[in-house]
Parts: structure tokens; sequence; C-alpha cells
């Protein structure tokens, strides 16, 4: 673990420091989706349009269950954060054994409820009925798959947590090659491995995840580190009550505000599958390559966070406004510059996920209207971001869920439905969402947040 946190050191710009801790911060968020971009491409060239339609049919569900453990686990991240920077490394155990604790029980049950009631949740979201049986069998071991996902996500976020991006970006590498060797194997059934199908990319994706998580865990070990899972962790998994309802306290909102916004893609979906399931193809396509201009948004609000926890913890606020001018700063450089360059390359992007060639100009035409805006979303996060390394958590979820269920959905709704627009009127409530909530994240940042007292969180 390092001795000094990243915020303090004086010795280089701060978008400097920022940037080296933000390239494989980035690239693991890049690396998570490179799976499950892999597999969409072998989907649909392998399969078909209607397996790349199956498994997007799920993506919204899926992204609602990693992303509200993502949520929860922000709280741990900022108490993780504001221990490191006043270095406090027993308390930065105590609250990974906690968040542990936590990741695997809720791993569990979420996992065993999700696969019991799969088929009721699909066709709520109005799962077309072609793809209904294939989309049922990768749901169900996507759930029971949950509690290696979720251990895996939480120990990323922990080293993050303490500075450490490298790490976690270098087993990503190894997790993500081989969960693309084996998803073509599982799909067609080579080397005498039975043909699973559509299955066989959350069978590939889950066994490379177990051993990403096994091979991190061995590095921490032999190199000591104070997050290492050995005897005296072992001993901290159990749940602290004051650290929980502290952890509970700043990453529940979060995670509220991820299933709010995965219960809205779900309405989403909903409207889309009304077009037919090339529509649901392109919408899977598109998904794809936004997730990955998203990705430096996110990781640019994700450092900021880390950064603040730390200067927060140090007692160095005098760091906060620096932070936020060069996360800003970073989000429209660098995102900005990849929106560029798949606005330039955008039919050969698309092309490499479906290759029907009313799905591919349906996916275009989407991809149009909403890529741009996602600069306006990563200035959102960076905010949000710093403002949630206080503790100040409330605000700023529901400026997000506001614009997300107030604005996006009614938004979608109306302009795909009422209007001659149908399926672009989806995509133009994304932009018209994202513009209104920065906005109202601006106004509190600037006149409230700024002017409030700001102090480590007490546990």
């Amino acid at each position: 673990m390092r001795a000094t946190p990243r915020v303090l050191d004086e010795s280089q710009p701060l978008w400097r420091t920022m940037l080296v801790f933000l390239i494989p911060l980035m690239l693991s968020n890049v690396l998570q989706s490179a799976q499950g971009t892999a597999a969409s491409i072998f989907l649909g060239r392998l399969i078909g349009t209607q397996a790349l339609a199956a498994v997007s049919a799920f993506f919204p569900i899926q992204f609602l269950l990693i992303a509200f453990f993502i949520g929860l686990a922000s709280g741990s991240t900022v108490l993780i954060g504001q221990a490191f920077g006043a270095g406090d490394t027993e308390r930065v155990r105590q609250i990974a054994g906690t968040t542990l604790t936590v990741a695997l029980c809720l791993g569990i049950g979420v996992g065993v409820l999700g696969a019991l009631l799969t088929e009721p949740i699909l066709r709520l979201t109005g799962t077309p009925a072609d793809i209904f049986p294939t989309t049922v069998v990768y749901a169900k071991i996507i759930f029971f798959a949950l509690p290696i996902f979720f251990v895996y996500l939480a120990y990323t976020t922990f080293m993050r947590g303490v500075g450490d991006s490298a790490t976690p970006f270098y087993f990503l590498i190894f997790s993500t090659a081989l969960g693309i060797v084996l998803t073509p194997a599982f799909i067609l059934g080579w080397f005498g491995i039975p043909r699973f199908g559509v299955a066989g990319t959350a069978v590939a994706s889950t066994i490379a995840t177990f051993f990403g998580l096994i091979g991190l865990l061995y590095v921490l070990q032999r190199r000591n580190d104070v997050l290492k899972f050995d005897g005296a962790m072992i001993r901290d998994l159990r749940v602290r009550w004051t650290i929980l309802r502290t952890v509970i306290r700043i990453g529940l909102p979060t995670g509220i505000q991820t299933i709010i916004v995965s219960i809205s893609e779900i309405a989403v979906i909903g409207f889309v599958n009304r077009f037919g399931s090339n529509a649901t193809a392109a919408y899977g396509a598109v998904n794809q390559v936004v997730s990955y201009v998203s990705f430096p948004a996110l990781s640019i609000g994700i450092a900021s966070s880390i950064f603040g926890s730390q200067a927060i913890g140090a007692k160095r606020n005098d760091r906060l406004p620096a932070i936020v001018r060069s996360g800003v700063a970073l989000n429209y450089i660098v995102a900005g510059g990849l929106i560029a360059v798949v606005y330039l390359f955008s039919w050969a992007i698309l092309g490499a996920f479906v290759t029907d060639p009313h799905t591919l100009a349906v996916a275009h035409d989407l991809l149009m209207i909403t890529l741009w805006s996602y600069v306006l979303f990563g200035n959102n996060t960076v905010l949000s971001g710093v403002m949630r390394s206080s503790g100040t958590v409330v605000p700023p979820t529901l400026i997000s869920v506001t614009a997300t269920l107030l604005i996006e959905v009614p938004v979608a709704y109306y302009l795909s439905v009422h209007t001659s627009l149908g399926l672009r009127g989806v995509w133009i409530a994304y932009p018209v969402a994202f513009a209104c909530g920065l906005a109202a994240q601006t106004c509190f940042y600037k006149f409230v947040w700024t002017h409030e007292k700001i102090e480590a969180i007490k546990i």
C-alpha cells in the first residue's frame, strides 16, 4: 500500500496525478465490458441477430444487479479512502471485512431469488416470444454467478479506494482474455465441451471472473498487502454494525439511484421491444458502443470521489476545488475525444455487432442522436463524485433520480408513442435528461455544497 495518498502528491499538477490513476481505472472499466462485447460479436456472427437480442433483452436487469452493488460498495470506497488518507490501516481492513461479508450474503440471496423469478421478470419487460426461452437460460446462469461477481467487484473497489488502480487492471486483462478464448468454445462446443449456445457467454464470463479473483487474491497475499485475504481478513469477515450503518448511509442512496436508473432502462427496453426484435438487437448494439463512451466519464467520477475522500481524510480540503477542475477538464478532453472517434468510425464499429442491414441502419441512427450527450453525463459524475466523497449523497442522488424518472422516462414514452419520431424518441430522451441533470447538479454544487463545512465521516 502507498504510504502517501496520491492526492497529497504536489510534485506535479493534480490533473496529471489524476490521469496516471485514471488510465488503468478507465481501461479496467473498458475491459469489464470487453468480454461482453466480444460475446455479442460472437453471438451475432456465430448464431445470429436473435441470439444478440436474447442477451440484450436481459441487459437492463443484469446492469441493475451489478450496478446496485457497485452503488452500495461506493459507501465503503468513501470510508476506505478517508481511512487511508488518515493513515488508519486497521480501519481499512475492518471496512473491507464488513463489506465482503455483505457482498457474499447479498450475492447468494439475490442470486437464488432472481433465478426463481426469472420468467416473471422477463415477461414484465415484454421480452419477445421468439427469444424468451433462450433469455431465461442465460439469465439464470448470471443470477447463480452473482456471489462471484459481487466479491470480485468488492475487492477491486477496495483497492481503488487506497489508490491502487493498476493491480485490478492487470487481472482484468487476464480475465478478459480468458473470457474471450472461452466464449466461442462454450457457444459452439469446442474441445469436447458441451454446446451451450447463447448460455455459453454467461458460463465463460463466470469462469473467467472466478480465475481473475483467485489470481488477484494470490498477488495480494504474495506482496503482503493490507487487503490480502489471510487469517486476519477472515477474522474480519463479520458485520461491524457501526461500519455497516455508515456504509449503507453513504452507499444506499447511490444503490437506489442505480436501481431507479436500471428500472428506467427496463421501462425503456419495454418501449424498444414494441418495435420488434430487430429494434431490440439495435438497442443492444448501441448500448455496447455507448458503454465504452460512458466508461471514461464514470471512471473520472470514481477518481474524483477517491481523490476527494483521501483529501478529506488527510484534512486537505483545500485540494477539493482543484480535484473538481481537473476532473471536469479530463472529462471533456478524454470522453469528448473518444466520442469524436466513435462518430468518425460509427458504421464500422456498429458493423462489428450486427450484420443485418436494416438493424445496422437503425442502430446507427440511434447512436447519432445520443452519443454526444455523454460529455454532459461525465461532467455530472465529477460533481456528484466529489460531493459524495464528503458523505453528501442524498441531494446528488435526488437530482439524478429526478432527471431519470421525471424527464428521461416520460420524454422517451411520449416521443416514441405519441409522435412520429417512433424509436428515435427513446434516444432523444437521454440528452434531454443529461442536460437537465447537469444544470441542477451544478447549481447545488456551486450554491450549496461549497458553502458547507466538510469533514471526515465519523464511524
